[in-house]
């Protein structure tokens, strides 16, 4: 049997390659900040507060004297958010529902359930779900409330068939599958 006894020579060679390949992938330092600037972190913001697959997402700020009314600002700022998100997400969905569908009055149909998904809209608001909260004390002694607050895209369509299945004409021409796939899509395009 003979040996081939550049083998042993080969493998040497291959480790130290491989350890000085290694060597040059060591983690780089984050560039500094330009001087005078200070990186800051915002509360109840940033990537894990973005919106996702099936779920609307608003971060905001409130400020005032009154820690409250700090709280009701941003509450307010938030939900105006949401219902800006959402009322885009939907007309973009009405429109490309009734796009292709070929009833008689497609334009009536389309206004009234533009009317219809509006009041679903105001509905839900009410209904958002707080998942991040902080205050914070300013220099000055006022308050600062950073919140994040989200809304469910499964409730939302729920409430539209809901809200659907009581309008004789509109639930005759609805299509509950078209237009949740539509409105899926449109949801999607909203996940960062």
């Amino acid at each position: 049997m003979k040996t081939n006894r550049f083998f042993p020579v080969l493998i040497g060679v291959s480790c130290i390659a491989l350890l000085i390949g290694m060597s040059g992938c060591k983690s780089s330092k984050p560039a500094p900040m330009p001087k005078g600037e200070t990186e800051v972190t915002i509360p109840c913001n940033g990537p894990e507060f973005y919106s996702k697959k099936g779920i609307i997402r608003a971060s905001a700020i409130g400020e005032s004297s009154d820690q409250m009314m700090a709280k009701k600002k941003a509450q307010a700022n938030s939900r105006e958010q949401l219902a800006a998100t959402l009322n885009v997400t939907i007309k973009s969905v009405v429109d490309n529902y009734y796009s292709s569908k070929t009833i008689d009055n497609v334009e009536q149909a389309k206004t009234r359930f533009e009317g219809l998904t509006r009041q679903v809209v105001d509905q839900q608001l009410s209904g958002v779900t707080t998942i991040c909260e902080k205050f914070v004390t300013t220099k000055t002694g006022t308050w600062k409330c950073y919140l994040a607050q989200e809304l469910n895209g499964e409730e939302i369509l729920k409430s539209i068939q809901n809200k659907i299945s009581g309008d004789e004409k509109l639930r005759l021409d609805f299509e509950y599958e078209k237009f949740k796939n539509e409105f899926n899509k449109e949801m999607d395009k909203n996940a960062k």
